[in-house]
């Protein structure tokens, strides 16, 4: 065996590198290794080095703290000035020391690197501040007595230890910061920095499994800032409808490029991974003082499956039969939602069994996605037309992403009703502008002139309430154009009963573990 090669260990490298004893890449003006956990670098700075010492000698056993200085461990998990979050954290490496800073006393003031824990921290507390004083406030229609919990209950859980909760709450504090700031690049590199950082916690999480009611509670509330995000970020998009050469008001012009519109399912999937969440942890959730106010806050779901004709939304399933009978009659599969303890107890409507046919799976998905339009037609003000995108079955999300002109009608009323809640600032301005897309699809070459002469009469209703405007006060549509009056908030709990969201919940799961 040929003796080693001996070598000159290099001293050059950064005072942090030494320190942490790792190997420096020597890297000017900054380390790659501090670059990578956001922290200064003393080539950046020379004049930090010495600083950087006295405070990291801080933690050996020949320094003392006075008992009298208060100090704080700050991290910084994202490059909030580069254009995309750093791939990890100061507090991925083992060995990680603690920046620990005075907070009465500032020794001097050297040039601050864009990435220091300082300005981090600042960023962190105006979003916490956003949070607490104003975006907790937001997201609740139907009940007050949530909002404690909003404000008070989930930054307490955010802050024993459920990394990705915590960043989910920023990640929105972010985005309702960036709607009142467009121009603010910072909020912009925060809400998306956060919320990736919130996934990848949250699935390396679900990946462990639920263990407890704390951690069920954790990924409850964190699937649903994830489905607010996926939300309000659709305001802050470009909008699609400018790929379409010569669109005037959201509708395309014929000659312009098919699939000008891009259909929102991002929504979709956040809000059924709400109710996947909600059937797998439900043994724990069911006794939670967090989680069950906000699942009673909702309306009950109560469905009329008559299919009479006389409801509002049932046109939507005239020829549904014509339709269904040109599919092949040996076309038969798996059923679309397949039945499991995370997506089958809460499809809502009836079930598709293993085996049924493609008609019946598709009729099933229709008739449960216009039940529900129904229901939220009459109570739209509670925030009733946000069940929807949660209950519809896997089956009604194939369609939409295979354009079907029933399934784009049905999302057309859907975003209609949206109408009515569009004072919130997540949804702000949201119907108008998904309607007209949806609109814009069956008025281009994508369909031809005969769908869109066969389907325009199923879409009045929805162009005509996005278009309705009443700046002065958002969020009403009157009866002559909604089609209805409001149901008032007694009329609202009389039709309840003694139904709650959590007996539905019950029920539904009582009825998987009697089929399982």
């Amino acid at each position: 065996m040929p003796p080693r090669r001996s070598h000159k260990k290099s001293r050059a490298g950064c005072r942090r590198c030494k320190t942490r004893k790792i190997k420096c890449d020597e890297v000017h003006p900054r380390c790659g290794n501090c670059l990578k956990h956001g922290v200064a670098c003393d080539f950046e700075h020379p004049e930090l080095a010495d600083e950087l010492q006295s405070l990291l000698s801080a933690d050996t056993p020949k320094s003392e703290t006075p008992a009298a200085t208060p100090a704080v461990t700050v991290s910084t998990p994202f490059d909030f000035n580069s254009p995309l979050p750093a791939n990890s954290s100061a507090s991925d490496s083992p060995g990680r020391v603690a920046l620990i800073t005075p907070l009465y006393t500032q020794p001097h003031n050297p040039p601050v690197s864009s990435t220091t824990p300082a300005t981090s921290r600042l960023l962190e507390l105006r979003l916490l501040h956003q949070y607490s004083t104003n975006t907790c406030h937001t997201l609740s229609f139907s009940s007050a007595a949530t909002d404690k919990v909003w404000r008070d209950t989930v930054p307490n859980i955010a802050f024993s230890g459920s990394d990705h909760l915590a960043d989910a709450v920023l990640a929105v504090a972010a985005l309702h910061l960036r709607s009142l700031q467009p121009n603010d690049r910072e909020l912009i590199r925060a809400s998306h920095g956060y919320m990736a950082s919130s996934l990848r916690a949250y699935s390396e999480t679900l990946t462990k499994g639920i263990q407890s009611t704390a951690n069920a509670e954790a990924l409850f509330l964190t699937s649903t800032f994830i489905a607010f995000q996926s939300t309000a970020t659709r305001i802050f998009s470009k909008d699609e409808l400018s790929l379409n050469t010569g669109a005037v008001n959201g509708f395309a012009k014929t000659g312009g490029p098919p699939g000008g519109y891009a259909i929102p399912l991002s929504w979709f999937h956040a809000f059924q991974g709400v109710k996947a969440i909600t059937a797998a942890s439900w043994p724990w959730l069911r006794q939670s003082r967090v989680v069950i106010p906000i699942i009673e806050s909702q309306p009950v779901l109560q469905l009329d499956f008559s299919n009479s004709g006389q409801q509002f939304f049932d046109h939507l399933l005239d020829g549904l039969d014509e339709e269904l009978a040109e599919l092949p009659d040996d076309d038969r599969q798996e059923a679309a939602a397949p039945h499991s303890a995370q997506t089958g107890a809460f499809s809502g409507g009836i079930r598709p069994t293993p085996g049924q046919t493609l008609a019946a799976s598709t009729r099933q998905a229709y008739e449960h996605a216009v039940a529900v339009l129904n229901w939220a037609h009459k109570i739209p003000h509670k925030g009733a037309p946000l069940a929807f995108p949660a209950t519809v079955s896997r089956r009604y999300v194939e369609l939409l992403e295979e354009r079907k002109p029933r399934a784009l009608a049905v999302l057309a009323c859907f975003f209609a009703l949206l109408k009515s809640v569009d004072s919130a600032w997540w949804l702000q301005g949201m119907s108008r502008r998904e309607v007209l897309g949806v609109a814009s699809l069956f008025s281009s070459d994508y369909f031809g002139l005969e769908v869109e002469r066969r389907w325009w009469p199923h879409l009045e209703w929805a162009v005509r309430v996005a278009l309705y405007d009443d700046s002065a006060n958002p969020g009403f549509v009157p009866p002559e154009i909604w089609g209805t009056k409001w149901m008032n908030d007694e009329s609202v709990m009389a039709a309840r009963g003694s139904e709650s969201f959590v007996s539905h919940i019950d029920m539904l799961s009582q009825l998987v573990g009697a089929v399982d």
